[in-house]
């Protein structure tokens, strides 16, 4: 079976670098919805947390031996399976964050707790409720 998805959107951001995780994010930038979806977006409020589910576009390949991997990339920490960690290298090589809205004009949403990077394919929002 093969699995087909259409991006919505795309991440824009000016850090060069981000945390490798939204838990310790404060890196802004803007999530640019194409104009397709923009109607998809009513209801979503500055203040609110969205969760995004993106695509790691700048991970390596997955190979069997990716299957353990030391979280972090830390070789001091004992390995451990790749679902149980949140590596960009995985077999299907998506990814989620929740991102707090600052603001929203039409189809671009500025957030705050950015962990991905300049370019990044948006899949998915969804709302945060936790």
């Amino acid at each position: 079976m093969e699995i087909t998805m259409k991006p919505i959107g795309t991440v824009h951001t000016d850090a060069l670098s981000v945390p490798n995780h939204w838990t310790v994010s404060d890196v802004e930038g803007t999530l640019i919805i194409d104009d397709f979806y923009r109607e998809g977006l009513m209801g979503i409020e500055p203040g609110d947390r969205i969760v995004v589910i993106f695509h790691f576009h700048k991970s390596r390949p997955f190979t069997p031996q990716d299957l353990t991997q030391h979280p972090r990339g830390d070789v001091t920490r004992e390995k451990r399976g790749v679902f149980d960690i949140c590596s960009p290298v995985r077999p299907n090589p998506i990814g989620m964050s929740v991102l707090t809205v600052t603001g929203i004009n039409e189809a671009i949403i500025s957030v705050k707790g950015l962990d991905m990077l300049d370019g990044t394919v948006i899949l998915d929002i969804k709302p945060y409720h936790g």
